[in-house]
């Protein structure tokens, strides 16, 4: 079975690359033409401490796409989710399905579109940055877990995990895709804060006078998590259960092994800071932070910080503020 995989960035491109080399048969599809043409040619260079090689790939953009495949990854940025899902459908065979490779809840999105039977949730932890056509830094390795919606463990994911299994030998096959998905909201919504300040995500965290801000973040996304129904889960240092419990030493714990885990990746910066400062383009903050304050809303829950999150990305994103620590001091007032 040829895998499609919809979008070549830092997540798609690291795992079409992994699986070309080793010998499964994988076609990309990606927007940016040159980034196309590269891969097709010299091939997509892949560099970093974890590993450096060049693969050439099969690759399209979306307009040159022909046929139709049983397995099309997606992997494009949440807030384009909408967007790639109308342009990938057409080429998505009668039995086909979608996994996405993406940060946040898309599946919800993508299950609304096509169905909760054809849609695969996966979760990616492992840092890497589109740096330039055919070219992409893989940092460090971290957790990788696929599953589908409803628990099942089915021979389609059992697949898809052998496959992820190439990039990450410790990819984890789970019957609660959820509980890392929403786990991963509650370690995202720390990133974007540290995407607020110019400082990498390590130094970002170990403001002692910003730990509030980190706190309540996590404290708030936990709860909406558990009115939801769901179970999340930790990895690579965060701890669901004492951000819920607002735990101190948990906290504490989690925070300086999230540190240190960063501290280790060659990839400093999280990508929404890579867009803020590098790109200067729109973030995932919405289709991410945004439907969180949202789905508060319906739960009758407050979650003041993280709504005052969304509003300070947005004011870098529009050209009224710059990236300063001093805007999370905006958000600790905000910790009770």
């Amino acid at each position: 079975m040829t895998t499609l995989i919809w979008g070549a960035g830092a997540i798609g491109g690291v795992i079409g690359a992994y699986l070309a080399r080793a010998g499964h048969a994988v076609h990309m599809v990606d927007i940016v033409a040159d980034h196309v043409e590269a891969m097709r040619t010299t091939g997509l260079r892949i560099e970093g401490p974890v590993e450096e090689f060049t693969q050439v790939l099969p690759a399209s953009t979306p307009g040159e796409l022909t046929g139709t495949f049983d397995r099309i990854v997606l992997a494009v940025k949440a807030h384009h989710t909408a967007g790639a899902l109308e342009q990938l459908l057409p080429h998505l065979s009668e039995t086909g399905y979608v996994v996405s490779a993406q940060n946040g809840l898309n599946e919800r999105v993508i299950a609304e579109r096509i169905g909760a039977e054809r849609t695969l949730g996966c979760f990616v932890n492992f840092g890497a940055d589109w740096i330039g056509p055919g070219q992409i830094l893989y940092g460090n390795r971290a957790a990788v877990a696929v599953g589908e919606l409803d628990g099942r463990i089915s021979a389609r994911a059992q697949a898809v995990h052998t496959l992820l299994s190439i990039v990450e030998p410790e990819a984890v096959l789970t019957d609660n895709i959820w509980g890392y998905l929403w786990g991963k909201m509650g370690y995202g919504s720390l990133l974007f804060c540290t995407a607020l300040t110019p400082d990498s995500m390590s130094d970002a965290m170990a403001r002692p006078e910003h730990r509030a801000a980190y706190e309540a973040l996590g404290h708030e996304v936990m709860t909406l998590a558990a009115a939801e129904g769901v179970s999340p889960l930790g990895f690579n240092g965060f701890n669901p259960k004492a951000f819920l419990a607002r735990d101190p030493e948990g906290m504490r714990v989690a925070m300086e092994t999230m540190i240190a885990h960063n501290r280790k990746t060659a990839k400093t910066h999280s990508g929404i800071w890579r867009d803020l400062a590098v790109r200067k383009r729109k973030t995932e903050v919405d289709a991410q932070i945004g439907i969180m304050v949202g789905l508060a809303e319906s739960h009758g829950l407050k979650v003041p910080v993280l709504a005052r999150m969304v509003e300070l990305i947005h004011d870098i994103e529009d050209g009224r503020r710059e990236q300063s620590a001093a805007l999370v001091d905006e958000l600790v007032p905000l910790c009770v």
